[in-house]
Order: structure tokens, then sequence, then C-alpha cells
């Protein structure tokens, strides 16, 4: 069952990151084989400038092996992991770094660091996780949020999860975004508190007139399958041909996701949105591939 395909990063989104490219990004914790390979794949495509930090004799070695030229480059030598992620942050707070990428660290450390008030990377707007998800390079893209960061999220969080997304979506040019609010059902019951956040969640949308078509509750099936929706009776211009999931919880947006990737071979480009910086934050079994494109998505997520 487990799909053997080879992930490949999308065309459209290359294209957009490529017409905003050169952007200085920190890469935490630098230099072992994995993050360094895909920093390697991001300046031979001209997206981004790095900025390496981490031990400085790991990463000179490692680009040696991988004969990555990165004699032009900034390093800054720190060889403990948890000061890594503080020197990311007060970069990115400076406005030295526009774009902050995980290397050989973990996520809730460097999250922490950028979490934190005074660096100033938080505005009014709350973070959230988007996943860019394609099958092929020329693939209609499907947004799942947010399977990463918020990790039950109430109707106020999940508001700001879908202004951000709608924002992305815009800048991928995705005019008028089609947001299905999933749930497991199309109904609107008592017992199922994703409905009632979907129900509430589509008036309060409907309020701010955000340039997007948002609906909910739908299960998965109606979201995208228009046969489906048809046969179940559900006539709404979401229904069958969504842009976008917003999942009620983590487990469900990271489900979902990994399913495409593992059963599908999905290139799952992956980014925190919503602060003064996009930070990546991808897995460490992530392949070189699927961190080129979230470096892409973060990229294009610039302002």
């Amino acid at each position: 069952m487990l799909s053997d395909k080879s992930t490949v990063c999308p065309f459209n989104l290359l294209d957009i990151a490529h017409q905003k490219r050169g952007a200085k990004a920190a890469i935490v914790n630098a230099g072992k084989r994995l993050p360094m390979l895909s920093i390697m794949d991001c300046v031979k495509e001209k997206l981004i400038i790095p900025v390496f930090i981490g031990d400085e004799i790991e990463i000179k070695k490692t680009a040696e092996d991988l004969k990555f030229d990165i004699s032009e480059y900034e390093i800054i030598n720190e060889p403990v992991e948890n000061n890594t992620a503080k020197i990311a942050a007060k970069l990115a707070g400076d406005g030295k770094v526009k774009i902050i990428v995980k290397g050989h660290i973990h996520t809730d450390i460097l999250m922490k660091e950028v979490l934190l008030r005074k660096y100033n990377l938080i505005g009014k707007k709350r973070l959230s996780h988007i996943w860019h998800m394609t099958l092929d390079k020329e693939d209609k893209p499907l947004i799942i949020t947010d399977g990463a960061l918020n990790v039950n999220p109430n109707v106020k969080t999940k508001m700001h999860i879908l202004k951000n997304v709608v924002d992305f979506c815009h800048r991928i040019k995705i005019a008028r975004p089609k947001v299905s609010i999933l749930s497991a059902t199309e109904e609107v019951l008592d017992s199922m508190q994703s409905s009632l956040d979907a129900k509430e969640i589509c008036e309060l949308a409907e309020k701010e007139s955000l340039n997007a078509d948002i609906f909910g509750p739908l299960a998965f099936d109606n979201s995208v399958s228009k046969k489906s929706a048809e046969i179940k009776g559900i006539n709404n211009i979401v229904a069958g041909d969504a842009d976008v999931l917003l999942v009620p919880n983590v487990e469900t947006g990271n489900a979902l996701v990994k399913m495409m990737i593992y059963f599908m071979g999905a290139c799952a480009a992956g980014v925190v949105i919503g602060g003064k910086v996009p930070v990546v934050i991808t897995s460490r079994s992530d392949d070189a591939t699927a961190r080129l494109a979230s470096i892409a998505a973060a990229v294009v997520a610039l302002d």
C-alpha cells in the first residue's frame, strides 16, 4: 500500500517563489547532510541566501562532502543546539534574515524561541501552519491547515488560521479560494464540536467579508468529490472542489498529510505563517524535495 513514487517539487510554487527570490534565511543548527542538501538545492534555484548557524566545522565538512561551495555565505559558529534557535530568532527580530529554516533541531526548541515576545516576531495574528500538497509537478494544490502547530484550536484561533491560509492562497494565485471547514458530517450536531465550530466560523467569515468562499461543516468526501456532494444534495461552490481543508485539530491534519505522503507519494510543502517571518519546520524524515518545496512556500509567504 505504501507508495514508491518519487516526490516532485511543484512548478507553480517554484515559479512564484522565483519572483521573490534572494531573501536571507537563517538555517538553524545546520550541518547534517539532509538539511544541507536541501539548502544546496535552494541555492541552485536562487531562492534564498543562507546564513548557517551551528557547528562551523560540521557545516564546512558536510558542505565539502556534498561539493557545495559555501565560501560566500555567512556561518555563525554555535555548537549548542538550543543556542542556535536563539541566534536565529534574534536575527529575524532584528530584520537581518527574512526566513527561519529548521535544520537538525527539535521543533519545540525552535518554536519556543520564535514565540518569545522579546524578539517581536509575533504581531496581532496567531501563527498557524499550512501544508501545500501536490502529487505531480503541475498538480493543483490542496492546502491543509493546521496540521502541525495549533493542537486543538477554538473558533477564535480557527479564524486566525482561516485568515492566514486565505492570504497564502492569494499569494499562490488562487484569487478566491474555496475553503472547506472540515468535520465528520455535513450536518450541525450538538454532539460534534467541529460541526458547531464550522457553523460559527462560516457566520463570522461572512461578516469579515473575506475574499474567499467558505463553507462547512463538510466531511472529507464532500469536500473533494463532486460526485459525493451531488449524491448527498449539497449545493455549494466549495462542495467537491475545495482548495483548502481547514481541519478541526492537529491530529486530523497530520493524519491527512502523512497519508498523502506515504500512500500517494505527495510532495508536502509546510510552513508556519502569520508572523513577522515565515518559519520552515520540516520533519527530520522529510526528503530533500519536500524541504525545497517548503522553503519555496516560505519565500512565497514573504511580504
